[in-house]
C-alpha cells in the first residue's frame, strides 16, 4: 500500500461500507441516482467474543470468515471496500504547508518533515493527507490535514478484507464516518439542523461516541469505554449464565419475567448517566452552547425499548432513534423491513458506503 493509499483513499463507485465492531461485521452498500440514495445491500453477521478488542482484530482470519459470511447474505457482487479504524487509534494534526505545491511535493516535503509531528517512527506509522484550503492567517500557506494511524492497525482490516476476497480501497477513521453519515439524519433534525444544536450518541456494544453538530458542522467528539456489553454482563452475573447463552437469551427476547425490573431499569439508568456526562463534558468545552435541542440517538443500544424515552425524559432532551434510510429506496435483496430493525445500529457503515460518491476525496 502507498503513502497515498493509507488512510482517506479516493471516491470509488460501487463501494461496500465494512463496519468492524466487538460485536458484529457491519455491511452496507448505497447506490445513488441523481440526489437520492438508495439501500442496496446489507448484512450483519455476529462476532464471537474476543475475536475485536479494545478496536483491534486479534483473529484476522476468523474476522474475514464472518465478513464473507455477510457477503453472502448481502448477496452482493461488489468486491471493493472501505473500512476505518478508531479515532483512538489514530493521531490527526493540522499543519502548514507552502501553497502552489503539486500533490507529488507535498508529500515529499509531509514525509520529510512527518517526525516532527507523529511520535513513532515513521516505518510504524501508514500516513496521508488532505488539503483543507487556504490558510486564514497566512494567503502564502494551505492548512493541511495529516493522520498518521500504527500499521498494525490498518493491515489487520487489510487482512480480513482479504481472507473473504474484498480489495481494501478506503481506510477512513470512525469519527469521520459517523460525520458523514450525519447528512443521513437531517430529515430528523428540527429545521434540517440549521442553527440548531444535535447530538448523535452512537451507543454500540463496547464503546460509545458523542458528535454533536451545531448548524451541520461539527463541534464536539468524545469516545467513551461504555455499552451493551455491560448489559449482557449483567445479565450473566444475575442469572448464572455463559457469555454466549446471555448474548442469545437478550436477542431471542427469552430471559425471565424479573429481566425489566431487576436487570435492564438499571443498565438504562446507566446508559442516561453516561450521555449525561459526555454532554457536560461538551458543556464545559464549549461556553458557546449552553444546550442541547435534539439528540439522534444510534447504535446497538438504540434497539433496547424504552431508553430513547428514558433519556428524553431524565434529560429533558427531545430523543429520536436514528433512521438514516427512512427517505432511501431499498432493494429487496436488502430486506426492508429487517434493515428498518437494525438501521439505528449501521451509522458507521453508511459513512463508509457514502466514500463511493465523495467527490471532494
Amino acid at each position: 500500500m502507498s503513502f497515498m493509499q493509507a488512510l482517506f483513499g479516493g471516491p470509488s463507485q460501487g463501494l461496500i461500507g465494512l463496519d468492524i465492531s466487538s460485536s458484529a461485521v457491519k455491511l452496507l452498500e448505497l447506490g445513488r441516482r441523481g440526489e437520492r440514495y438508495s439501500v442496496e445491500a446489507y448484512a450483519i453477521e455476529p462476532l464471537p467474543p474476543n475475536l475485536v478488542v479494545d478496536r483491534q482484530i486479534a483473529d484476522p482470519k476468523q474476522v474475514g470468515e464472518a465478513v464473507a459470511r455477510a457477503l453472502k447474505r448481502a448477496g452482493t457482487a461488489t468486491r471493493s471496500a472501505a473500512v476505518a479504524v478508531a479515532g483512538s487509534s489514530v493521531i490527526t494534526k493540522l499543519i502548514p504547508m507552502p501553497s502552489g505545491l503539486k500533490d507529488n511535493e507535498l508529500e515529499e516535503q509531509i514525509k520529510a518533515e512527518a517526525n516532527q509531528y507523529i511520535p513513532y517512527p515513521i516505518e510504524e506509522v501508514n500516513l496521508d493527507f488532505q488539503v483543507l484550503g487556504v490558510s486564514a492567517k497566512d494567503k502564502t500557506t494551505v492548512e493541511v490535514l495529516l493522520a498518521a494511524c500504527r500499521k498494525e492497525q490498518v493491515e489487520s482490516r487489510m487482512a480480513a478484507l482479504e481472507v473473504a476476497g474484498l480489495k481494501p480501497t478506503v481506510v477512513d477513521i470512525e469519527a469521520y464516518a459517523l460525520e458523514n453519515a450525519c447528512q443521513f439524519l437531517r430529515h430528523q433534525m428540527p429545521d434540517g439542523g440549521k442553527d440548531k444544536t444535535v447530538a448523535v450518541v452512537d451507543m454500540g456494544a463496547s464503546n460509545t461516541s458523542l458528535l454533536v453538530l451545531h448548524d451541520g458542522r461539527p463541534v464536539y467528539t468524545r469516545d467513551q469505554a461504555f455499552g451493551s456489553k455491560q448489559l449482557t454482563e449483567d445479565i450473566m452475573r444475575f442469572y448464572g449464565m455463559s457469555y454466549e447463552e446471555a448474548n442469545k437469551a437478550r436477542r431471542m427476547g427469552t430471559l425471565p419475567e424479573n429481566y425489566q425490573s431487576e436487570v435492564l431499569t438499571h443498565f438504562v439508568t446507566d446508559l442516561v448517566q453516561q450521555i449525561d456526562r459526555s454532554l457536560q463534558f461538551f458543556f464545559a468545552a464549549s461556553s458557546q452552547h449552553g444546550k442541547v435541542d435534539q439528540l439522534i440517538f444510534a447504535g446497538g443500544c438504540a434497539l433496547i425499548p424504552g431508553a430513547d424515552a428514558a433519556i428524553q425524559e431524565r434529560l429533558h432532551i427531545p430523543t429520536v432513534v436514528a433512521r438514516p434510510f427512512a427517505q432511501m429506496a431499498v432493494a429487496a435483496r436488502a430486506r426492508p423491513q429487517q434493515l428498518a430493525q437494525d438501521e439505528a445500529t449501521l451509522l458507521i457503515a453508511a459513512g463508509l458506503a457514502w466514500r463511493a460518491f465523495d467527490e471532494t476525496a
